[in-house]
């Protein structure tokens, strides 16, 4: 009992002490914190900290700069080296010396982030450095190869009409071309077969142009040599000189946008995202760092239009500005410069007469940008008789279109004449109109009439049209020409147009004309419906000025464009003579075949036709349907058999030569060509599968994607036991050097074998054994080989 009583007794006194300590611990806490909160809160600038150096992270404007700079700080202000400053884009004026007193320059808010140990700078946007969002150039720029071979375009046409008789006649071009340029011909062979009711024969070939041209990408110039035809501008003519020409050619460079983009202007304070929106449809969307940006990145459009500048900050606050624009390819940016020179002597009786040539002849040209609303035109022609000289300017007028006049005076013979030419184009996405007029007084001439006199230009030329979209109701055109021939004989047209989608893709076309100061109207009403992969149906009706109506039914079914057949049907009937027709198009990888016939059921026309092309290149022909432009030779090393793909669109697989042409290259573009690996011996690598090449214009390429042989073997090594060497065991080629390790079930694979060959296999402590082997060469598997034992 006493004993029990007594432990209750300790026990009770613990529990007091405890009680004591914890209330004394309450009231030293209570008057702590009453202690604390009497007290200023703990430093969080630079004031607090002495002098000292510290290295900070940089950030401008909420956008860290990415740098560790020096900070000073000495009697409560922050230095800054001006390099420093200058190195994160900040542009400051009058600043001198080797660092900046921040809290010293107006404008400019500095904090310190003691916890995350940063400097935050805050500057107006206008002291950084302006972005530019956007470029003039499409895609980046490549340059055009060309590689040595020949070409010879051929088409042969063979006519059989009841009335003239049979004849063929066999157009040609032939192609030479290589580093140094293209050289072309081109011309015409015809033979009477029999001559029906004429008695005239024409067995002749007609030379039409011979031209050598070769283009400098870099400073997008174009020289040529031979049969030219005269760069011309919108109010001068075209003729062809046997001659020289210099032109610039921006066609070397499809990667440059030459006409005037709009630019939109504006200032981010923080960092900030901004979309573009053109004519409602979203163009782009580009983050933005803070300060200035001009926008480019505009969609390559023509028209009228408004673009929507919408930006948003880190903090989700939008700004959106509406801005019109107007686009026309017709100016030139500011300070582009658009030039030809040609001199030579004038092509006589083309299509006639294979070498004539007269009198001597220059012409020039040259368009400026003056600025991105102003383009200047000059242009001059000279022979011994002739003298032209003119001037003009295409005026962009705000957003509402684009004036182009030009004045020309001649002298020819001792006659003087003038040639006045005034226009304005306007156009948006529901609208466009064009009006153009060129007037001529006296007796003005140009190249066009020398050598030619009993030909005389027209006295003047006057044309207004106007195109309407109206949406569900289709879209309507309006159009009326007026020319006043050299013999003043006036001719006054008005044309009327409308047409409308229907259903499936279905649409419906009408049309009137009439002749002023004539009979009547000429009408005519169509209706198209394609039928997908069985063909077009078109069905329409005619009425002439003179009220004849003609009524025709045609259908048709296009050439599929990997290969295939197509063909074409047609019937009309009515106050004249029933007309019928139908032809057949049969398109080969390597030429394309078409036959047909046409004609009233008393004179028909029976005729064929082939073409096609033959390239020379790598020591070997190839055949293709006729190659009109650039074209590419794919060698893969003479392995046969092997896809190869432009775009990514499979083309056919490679010959037995090693060798496929790929005829539908673009000149200047940077096309992507691909071969697929999978179908190579396995002893085989390609160390490139996918290859990026512009050609030049009428040339070719011979684009190698090499590709290796490698004499290869797996091998299984063991001991004279013919247990598996160890695994990790190390293996030395005796002949290549190669090393290599054996793994599991003793296996070990090496490449770049010979005929006979011998190893060296390091086991564990050093010990050594030998193998010798012979492989096949000629192989086109990877064998295994084994077991061999290394002794």
């Amino acid at each position: 009992m006493v004993g029990n009583g007594g432990e209750k007794s300790i026990d009770g006194r613990k529990e007091a002490w405890v009680k004591r300590f914890c209330c004394a611990w309450l009231l030293f806490a209570s008057a702590a914190a009453s202690q604390a909160n009497d007290l200023p809160p703990p430093p969080t600038s630079l004031e607090a900290v002495g002098d000292a150096q510290l290295y900070l992270e940089l950030v401008v404007n909420q956008m860290s700069t990415g740098r560790v700079v020096a900070v000073a700080q000495r009697a409560g202000q922050f230095y800054l080296p001006l390099a420093d400053l200058r190195a994160a884009g900040i542009a400051l004026k009058d600043q001198a010396g080797p660092e900046v007193a921040l809290q010293s320059v107006n404008g400019l808010h500095t904090e310190y982030d003691s916890q995350r140990q940063r400097l935050l700078l805050d500057v107006p946007p206008a002291w950084l450095p302006n972005q530019r969002i956007g470029s003039d150039r499409q895609y980046p720029s490549s340059q055009a190869m060309s590689s040595f071979g020949a070409l010879f375009n051929y088409d042969l046409y063979l006519n059989d009409t009841d009335d003239s008789g049979t004849y063929l006649a066999a157009w040609n071009e032939f192609r030479l071309f290589d580093s140094w340029g293209t050289f072309s011909s081109t011309g015409q062979y015809r033979q009477t077969l029999s001559n029906g009711q004429s008695t005239a024969s024409q067995d002749t070939f007609v030379r039409y142009d011979s031209t050598w041209r070769y283009s400098d990408d870099a400073r997008m110039l174009t020289y040529e040599a031979g049969d030219v035809i005269t760069r011309s501008l919108p109010w001068s003519s075209s003729v062809r000189l046997g001659g020289l020409q210099l032109s610039r050619d921006f066609a070397v460079r499809p990667d440059l946008v030459t006409y005037p983009l709009p630019q939109f202007a504006g200032e981010a304070a923080i960092p900030s995202s901004v979309d573009l929106f053109i004519n409602g449809y979203k163009s782009s969307s580009t983050d933005l760092q803070p300060g200035p940006y001009t926008l480019t990145n505009v969609p390559y459009i023509n028209g009228a239009g408004e673009a929507v500048v919408v930006t948003t900050d880190a903090l989700g606050r939008q700004v959106s500005t509406s801005l019109p624009f107007y686009v026309t390819s017709t100016l030139l940016q500011k300070g582009l410069a658009d030039y030809s020179v040609s001199a030579g002597s004038i092509r006589r009786d083309y299509g006639l007469s294979n070498f004539s040539y007269g009198s001597g002849a220059t012409s020039a040209s040259l368009r400026y940008g003056l600025s991105d609303t102003v383009t200047l035109e000059s242009h001059a022609e000279a022979t011994d008789a002739l003298a032209l000289g003119g001037v003009g300017a295409n005026l962009q007028v705000g957003n509402y279109g684009v004036i182009n006049a030009a004045v020309s005076q001649s002298h020819f013979d001792d006659l003087a004449g003038q040639q006045f030419s005034l226009g304005y184009q306007y156009s948006n996405p529901r609208m466009g109109f064009s009006y153009q007029r060129l007037q001529r007084r006296n007796d003005y001439a140009d190249l066009s009439i020398v050598d030619t006199p009993y030909y005389r230009m027209s006295r003047s030329s006057e044309q207004v049209t106007l195109s309407l979209n109206l949406d569900r109701y289709g879209s309507l055109g309006v159009g009326y020409f007026d020319v006043r021939a050299g013999d003043d004989t006036r001719t006054r047209l008005l044309n009327l147009s409308w047409s409308k989608s229907l259903w499936k893709g279905s649409s419906l076309y009408l049309s009137a004309n009439r002749e002023i100061a004539g009979d009547g109207w000429a009408t005519q009403a169509q209706v198209v419906v394609p039928f997908d992969l069985s063909g077009t149906l078109s069905v329409s009706s005619e009425r002439s000025s003179s009220g004849q109506t003609q009524q025709r039914v045609n259908y048709s079914q296009a050439v599929p464009s990997q290969g295939g057949v197509g063909y074409n049907l047609g019937y009309s009937w009515g106050d004249s003579d029933s007309y019928r027709q139908a032809d057949l198009t049969w398109r080969l990888q390597s030429v394309q075949l078409q036959a047909g016939v046409y004609g009233t059921q008393d004179a028909q026309t029976r005729w064929a036709d082939a073409s096609g092309s033959v390239v020379w290149m790598d020591g070997g022909l190839f055949t293709a349907n006729r190659i009109d432009d650039a074209f590419v030779v794919v060698s893969t090393d003479g392995y046969a058999n092997i896809p190869v793909r432009y775009e990514n669109q499979w083309v056919g697989n490679t010959d037995g030569g090693g060798h496929l042409l790929v005829p539908w290259s673009s000149a200047y573009y940077r096309g992507k060509y691909e071969i697929d690996p999978l179908d190579l011996p396995a002893n085989v690598q390609s160390p490139n599968v996918e290859q990026r090449v512009a050609v030049r214009r009428g040339s070719g390429y011979l684009l190698e994607f090499p590709l290796t042989r490698v004499v290869a073997a797996s091998l299984q090594l063991v001991d004279a036991r013919q247990q598996d060497l160890a695994l990790g065991s190390q293996v030395l080629h005796e002949q290549s050097g190669a090393q290599a390790v054996v793994g599991w079930d003793g296996l070990v694979y090496l490449d770049n074998l010979s005929a006979h060959n011998s190893l060296v296999v390091t086991l564990g402590e050093g010990r050594q054994c030998r193998v010798q082997f012979d492989v096949d060469v000629q192989q086109t598997q990877v064998p295994l080989l084994g077991p061999l034992v290394c002794q």
